[in-house]
């Protein structure tokens, strides 16, 4: 009797096993429709406490703002904005660094890209993209280029920049010596409330799939 019951206890374990394959969730599929609300439409951004460009040296800046236009998009990563415009710093409030205070003339436009969605948050998580911006300090000058991990969050309408090493670059830099060489890093951070221009309404963003 042992080869019969053996027999029978390792079909009925491999059936087991393709049940179990065929109710197992499938995994996440990237999204690949990403609905914009409203679109298209035209949006201003503001910060949310200081932004910090950290460049060996932490430049900051306690005012920043930025506009642009937004859109529903298609693929994955997806274009889901540009931003047309962004501003560090004012003549009243400058941004500051041990190198004195700083301007930051920015090339755009940038834009905003989604690659990945949870419903469950309503985040987005992307980057900042095309980002290039010339930086004075004094008599170091130097170019910033590459892109920025970003998230947006549907409930608060918050783009939260937080870049990592390695995604932005120095492209050329003069009169700063050691301190900032074509080999830096740089990293940006900081947040900025997102709103439909004129308004008081937070955009959303959800990614779908067809």
């Amino acid at each position: 009797m042992k080869k019969p019951l053996t027999r029978i206890a390792v079909v009925a374990g491999a059936g087991a096993a393709a049940f179990a394959m065929a109710v197992a969730p499938a995994s996440a599929v990237p999204s690949t429709v990403w609905t914009v609300t409203p679109s298209p439409a035209n949006f201003t951004a503001t910060n949310v406490g200081n932004i910090v460009l950290t460049a060996n040296i932490p430049m900051t800046c306690t005012t920043s703002s930025a506009s642009g236009t937004m859109a529903s998009a298609t693929g994955n990563p997806a274009t889901v904005a540009n931003i047309n415009a962004i501003n560090f710093g004012t003549s009243g409030a400058p941004c500051t660094s041990i190198l004195g205070n700083i301007t930051t003339t920015s090339i755009t436009p940038w834009t905003v890209v989604a690659q990945d969605y949870t419903a469950s948050t309503g985040v987005t998580k992307g980057y900042v993209g095309n980002v290039k911006a010339n930086v004075t300090a004094g008599a170091c000058a130097f170019t910033v280029q590459g892109k920025a991990s970003a998230t947006y969050t549907n409930s608060t309408g918050v783009l939260a920049v937080n870049s990592v090493s390695g995604e932005l670059s120095v492209t050329a830099a003069s009169g700063c010596g050691t301190l900032v060489t074509t080999a830096t890093k740089p990293t940006f951070k900081g947040n900025y409330a997102v709103k439909v221009t004129g308004t008081s309404t937070i955009p959303t963003i959800v990614g779908s799939n067809p």
